[in-house]
């Protein structure tokens, strides 16, 4: 078996884009579940000072629930089956993050970069929701 069979597999160039989308969509989500473990780690991944033992717990248990959005993201990005229901909790992570970033404003620079990282996976989305749809409706 040589290497183009073993990456070929039937599988299309719009599969293997909707996969690296949702791919990167996980690996963006990844970067909080580092905050599960320390909230000094939390502060300087958010540029905020994490100094009440309840917002710790807060913080600390919503980087837990960003491990298993990374484990969804993971998953569907291998199983179409699961990819609608990826694609919209994506979604709605994403765009509900822009929403409360400008509704409060203010915001620091840490935050800003979650913008950035979240403005990169909602295009990814919207790629990879593009072709899903494009593959459903050809079959």
């Amino acid at each position: 078996m040589d290497f183009l069979t073993l990456i070929d597999n039937g599988v299309t160039m719009s599969e293997r884009v909707i996969t690296a989308a949702l791919l990167l969509v996980a690996l963006i989500h990844l970067l909080p579940l580092g905050g599960a473990f320390s909230a000094p780690k939390l502060s300087s991944l958010y540029g905020v000072v994490i100094d009440d033992p309840n917002l710790e717990i807060l913080m600390r248990h919503r980087a837990v629930v960003f491990g298993l959005l990374v484990l969804l993201f993971a998953y569907a990005a291998f199983n179409p089956a699961t990819q609608p229901l990826a694609f919209f909790i994506g979604l709605v992570s994403v765009l509900s993050f822009f929403y409360l970033s400008c509704s409060v404003g203010g915001f620091n620079h840490a935050i800003k970069q979650v913008i950035i990282a979240y403005v990169i996976a909602l295009v990814a989305l919207l790629i990879a929701i593009t072709l899903y749809i494009k593959i459903v409706t050809a079959e």
